[in-house]
């Protein structure tokens, strides 16, 4: 339950952070989103990479649709991707690794506080 909240929290916060400040605000978010609700590492790493991952495909797939799909057609194209919907998912991940990693840290900074107390 706790990884839901997570991965929901993470998103929503990522995409209102997305609004108003620069595209890396994702990593700030899901640290402090890991830092908040204390999980296993691994637990934490998941909730931060498919939170960021859900968010960017959506998102991707929402500029994509409004623009026809020319821009990720021709995107496509000059890194020799065979369809735009690699380059969506590839978007995505690049986005999920961020988030992923920067919970994986807050979560190990929660960790490492708790064993020294």
């Amino acid at each position: 339950m706790k990884i839901l909240v997570s991965i929901l929290l993470t998103a929503l916060l990522s995409f209102i952070a997305g609004i108003y400040f620069p595209w890396w605000s994702i990593a700030v978010v899901a640290f402090l989103v890991a830092i908040l609700i204390r999980q296993p590492i691994v637990h934490s790493f998941l909730s931060g990479f498919l939170g960021i991952f859900i968010l960017w495909t959506v998102l991707a797939l929402w500029i994509d649709v409004k623009n026809n799909s020319i821009l990720s057609q021709k995107i496509a194209q000059l890194f020799s991707l065979s369809s735009p919907f690699l380059l969506i998912i590839a978007t995505a991940f690049i986005g999920a690794l961020v988030g992923g990693f920067a919970a994986m840290s807050g979560s190990s900074l929660t960790i490492k506080s708790k064993q020294t107390v």
